[in-house]
């Protein structure tokens, strides 16, 4: 939570820099800002790379893998048969409600039901999704 106050007080400064330099600093505090709420949301079982395991499988290009794919983690069949492909449409779904969206599947925890928390979290996925041609977009 301390990078995102600072980060929210340079996006105010944004409307004074051309446009695209404000939309890379914007660009850039999302990511910030959802590496912090991952963090805080979503590390205790995630990691963003296989490097560091955890008890979840890691996240690192998540965006446009097929759901359940990971071949190092042991997911339940609802994923596995679900042919889901984790795009940001799908991942935010599943942030919100994922025993909803996906009824069966073993992982739990408290929905994230904030749009905007939602969207900065995707913002960083979608920054540790090194394999950008099978990304998927909305």
């Amino acid at each position: 939570m301390q990078r995102i106050i600072p980060a929210l007080f340079f996006l105010a400064l944004a409307p004074a820099l051309p446009a695209t330099a404000s939309e890379a600093l914007y660009q850039r505090i999302k990511v910030d800002a959802g590496q912090s709420l991952f963090d805080s949301n979503c590390r205790r079982c995630h990691t963003p790379d296989a490097t560091d395991p955890s008890y979840g499988p890691p996240l690192e290009n998540v965006v446009g893998r097929a759901a359940g794919s990971y071949a190092d983690y042991a997911y339940s069949e609802a994923l596995r048969a679900s042919g889901i492909v984790w795009t940001p449409a799908a991942l935010r779904a599943w942030m919100e409600d994922n025993d909803g969206f996906m009824p069966g599947t073993k992982m739990r925890h408290v929905g994230i039901t904030d749009s905007t928390v939602q969207e900065f979290i995707l913002a960083y996925l979608v920054s540790i999704t090194t394999d950008k041609a099978s990304a998927a977009s909305d």
